[in-house]
């Protein structure tokens, strides 16, 4: 079933890819850090970073010149964790080639047994190394102690 869903989602963005003119879409991929903060009896709170992968699609619908919408849909993998993150962005071009991009997240986690899903908050910038090919870094800031803060690196390219 998860699988089914995965697949409808994959030709839905593609289909909306198509159908817009003024749309692109795209793959992306990189490095999570995620940062988890752990309370230990004698030692009061300490923090711990795990190391996982994430990857995607990617659709930017532009509104107005330097403006556009960009959701994307990625599945991460953080040790035995494995989730999908659903980032809606406003994308704002605020230098040549630099953009940034703001905007909420869902979450759904497919190891939980009860709140699979958690909202974030996303803020991320991206330079576009050419028309297609971009470098972006994003951190990711949970509201429950079971949504850690996350830092993304990775690249993204538009087909």
């Amino acid at each position: 079933m998860k699988r089914l869903v995965l697949f409808l989602i994959i030709c839905s963005f593609s289909f909306l890819s198509k159908a817009q003119s003024n749309s692109s879409f795209g793959v992306k991929g990189g490095l999570n850090l995620t940062f988890f903060k752990v309370v230990q009896y004698s030692f009061g709170e300490i923090s711990e970073t795990e190391t996982g992968y994430y990857g995607g699609l990617f659709l930017d619908f532009e509104i107005d010149d330097g403006f556009s919408i960009q959701p994307e849909l990625l599945y991460i993998g953080l040790n035995d964790f494995h989730f999908l993150n659903a980032p809606i962005y406003t994308k704002y071009e605020v230098a040549h080639n630099l953009d940034v991009l703001v905007g909420p997240s869902i979450n759904y986690f497919f190891d939980f047994f009860t709140s699979k899903l958690k909202i974030r908050a996303d803020l991320s910038t991206a330079y576009n190394i050419t028309s297609a090919l971009d470098l972006h870094i994003k951190y990711t800031i949970g509201f429950q102690e079971l949504t850690p803060n996350g830092l993304f690196i990775g690249v993204g390219y538009k087909l």
